[in-house]
């Protein structure tokens, strides 16, 4: 009897640790990534007003990244575009989960943010008219991207680290001394009366590599308005802008496939603007990013979890004359969405609209984690999205810029810490 208990129970032990050895084998991470070149005709409208694009400074790409830990499949998408909207999100969503199975709610699909692409989307504000076989052949090709990293898949290992690089960004809002906004969209030759907000100088950095320590994909994030070429007649010339030289100075030096993401970069822009400085701001950012990614921890001991929110948040009584958001009197509210994705002890943030980064800088404090990344312009297009102080001190974005109304920041915030502390 004592012998039969005894094999009894190391039977189950035996079992135990059997079913713990498959699922270490089953489970291991995977991942694959994969690139589609999105740049449009010469001669299409550029996204602010009706007249041609005449050239091509570089091409426009997205890039996606799909992760599976042998439980729950995720795809992260980065493309080149001045945002994306909510149905093309959907769209895109569709495609892959019928190509792939991969969940919708497990798809993040965001831009880069460059200002120097076609128009997309229809606005009240422009009279840039839309190529729709353009937007047509752009869905299918942004989702091809994900169903080809996805037939690629390896054994990954991945990891996270943050530098840092303050000196080629500001805040636009500068405050002259009585407290009143004055906006600098450029950097003004004398700057001994204006007060500077704050800026999240943090270069967010995930490795993502084989077995061979080779890199397969990294992410790179980081808070800054890609407007670096400047306005007038560079503004019409097809470009991915810094975030462009930053992904290329990656790729060529480590390999693999590079994503740029967009930071809480609402209120944050370039230092200096042209042609050569465009080359140099992201080259500069690509260094920093190199720098800190040589010597990233990573494992394949990861589980992904996915968390999707929809979000209420409340519109403006008067509508506003130059608004990204269209808007009419009859609505209170909009439906937009927060998503967000945890890889092991590594948290990212996928958020609507152009985020000032005094958003980004409270989340930051309130869900103290050091591998967070917070990425803005993703699966819809809200506006620019702001603190209530913002409302009170003036300015473009909280007035002619959104027509989101005082506290839509607020519940940003406050649902963006609650669906993280969810993750953990």
């Amino acid at each position: 009897m004592k012998t039969k208990i005894i094999f009894r129970i190391n039977l189950i032990l035996f079992i135990i640790l059997l079913s713990g050895f498959y699922q270490k084998i089953f489970s291991a991470l995977k991942g694959g990534t994969a690139k589609v070149n999105i740049t449009p005709p010469v001669g299409i409208c550029w996204a602010f007003d009706d007249k041609p694009m005449v050239d091509i400074a570089d091409e426009l790409y997205a890039k996606a990244l799909v992760l599976d830990d042998g439980f729950s499949k995720i795809a992260i998408i980065s493309t080149d575009l001045l945002w994306i909207p909510g149905n093309m999100t959907s769209e895109i969503r569709q495609i892959i989960k019928e190509k792939t199975g991969i969940p919708e709610i497990n798809i993040l699909v965001c831009a880069t943010h460059t200002h120097y692409v076609p128009n997309i989307y229809s606005r009240h504000v422009t009279t840039s008219p839309i190529d729709t076989s353009y937007v047509q052949t752009l869905t299918k090709q942004i989702a091809s991207a994900v169903f080809m990293a996805y037939k690629n898949m390896k054994d990954v290992k991945v990891g996270a680290t943050k530098g840092e690089i303050p000196e080629i960004i500001y805040n636009r809002r500068t405050k002259r001394a009585d407290g009143t906004i004055q906006m600098s969209f450029t950097l003004p030759q004398d700057t001994s009366e204006l007060i500077f907000g704050p800026i999240d100088p943090e270069v967010g950095i995930i490795r993502i590599e084989d077995n061979n320590s080779n890199i397969l994909a990294s992410v790179i994030n980081f808070s800054c308005h890609p407007t670096s070429a400047g306005y007038e007649d560079m503004s019409y010339i097809i470009s991915a802008d810094y975030p462009g030289y930053t992904t290329k100075v990656i790729e060529q030096m480590e390999g693999g496939i590079c994503l740029f993401t967009l930071g809480t970069a609402g209120d944050i822009v370039v230092i200096e603007r042209g042609e050569k400085q465009r080359q140099q701001i992201g080259t500069a950012l690509g260094a920093e990013a190199l720098r800190r990614i040589q010597r990233v921890p990573t494992t394949d001991d990861v589980s992904i979890k996915v968390l999707k929110k929809n979000v209420t948040l409340p519109l403006k009584k008067k509508i506003s004359s130059d608004s990204i958001l269209y808007s009419d009197s009859t609505k209170n509210y909009i439906n937009t969405e927060i998503q967000a994705f945890s890889l092991g002890d590594i948290y990212i943030l996928g958020l609507p609209g152009e985020n000032l980064v005094e958003l980004g800088l409270e989340i930051k404090n309130r869900f103290r984690d050091k591998n967070l990344f917070i990425i803005t312009l993703s699966n819809d297009i809200v506006g620019y999205v702001c603190h209530s102080e913002a409302y009170d001190e003036g300015g473009y974005e909280p007035t002619r810029g959104t027509n989101l109304a005082k506290g839509a920041g607020e519940i940003i915030i406050q649902e963006s810490v609650n669906i993280l502390n969810q993750l953990k």
